[in-house]
């Protein structure tokens, strides 16, 4: 019997010391897995595509009176992505993870039938739990955006309206809007980051000859492939301008 409860307490104080001492919480997991679900997005975006939707307007030629807005949107069922890289750095509380997944074929935004002949894309995701340090990551997200818009721009186009009237040899009003409804696929990354005050910037490009290969189909451009950058703010200083 005394043998019998030397060896339990012996397998009791084992186990004791393979157990950390400070229970792990879930911060990590959370934050990994949001980053996950960011870089799945991407891939989706690239791939499928999705609707961009994007307006301007300039009064009277001040900057103070421009107003921007881009609304983007997409929705689309996938399989095979899986995870190549997923880190974490708790000092900085920001998680990373890089996504990717091949296909060989696959239906776009506009319901066309793509040959993407086993092509890989990837596509790398942040996340943070910290909703004070987020701002570096939303401006990285509107910085997407906006380069998903100038691509709209570069190869689908848009609309300008124009508006100027003058009184007493006087100018009152002058209105420049534009406009732009677009779907974008087969976008890539080409570099991303944040400069020396913290904006964000994204490039993105498209190969006209790779679209034309793969929705068999010739597209026309100026280049055969058009890089973007797209650019996304922390801080809304321009919001104190204007009350200026």
């Amino acid at each position: 019997m005394k043998a019998k409860k030397a060896w339990l307490a012996l397998l009791i104080a084992c186990l004791f010391l393979q157990v950390p001492q400070v229970c792990a919480g879930n911060k990590k997991i959370m934050t990994t897995r949001a980053a996950q679900v960011i870089a799945e997005r991407a891939i989706i975006e690239s791939i499928y595509g999705l609707k961009v939707r994007s307006t301007e307007e300039v009064v009277d030629m001040i900057a103070t009176s421009f107003v921007g807005k881009t609304e983007s949107k997409t929705a689309a069922q996938i399989k095979g992505i899986k995870l190549e890289e997923v880190t974490y750095d708790a000092d900085r509380d920001i998680a990373k993870a890089i996504a990717s997944v091949t296909l060989d074929s696959y239906s776009n935004i506009d319901g066309q039938e793509m040959n993407l002949a086993g092509k890989t894309f990837r596509r790398v995701g942040f996340a943070r739990s910290t909703p004070s340090q987020a701002p570096q990551l939303q401006a990285l997200r509107a910085a997407e955006i906006d380069a998903y818009t100038q691509l709209a721009k570069r190869i689908v186009g848009f609309t300008l309206e124009s508006k100027t009237t003058v009184e007493n040899y006087m100018l009152a009003p002058d209105v420049v809007k534009t406009k732009v409804l677009a779907t974008m696929y087969l976008s890539e990354l080409i570099d991303y980051g944040w400069d020396e005050n913290g904006d964000a910037f994204v490039k993105l490009a498209v190969n006209l000859q790779d679209i034309s290969a793969i929705l068999g189909q010739e597209i026309i451009g100026e280049d055969p492939i058009i890089e973007v950058e797209g650019l996304g703010a922390q801080k809304d200083d321009f919001a104190e301008a204007q009350k200026q």
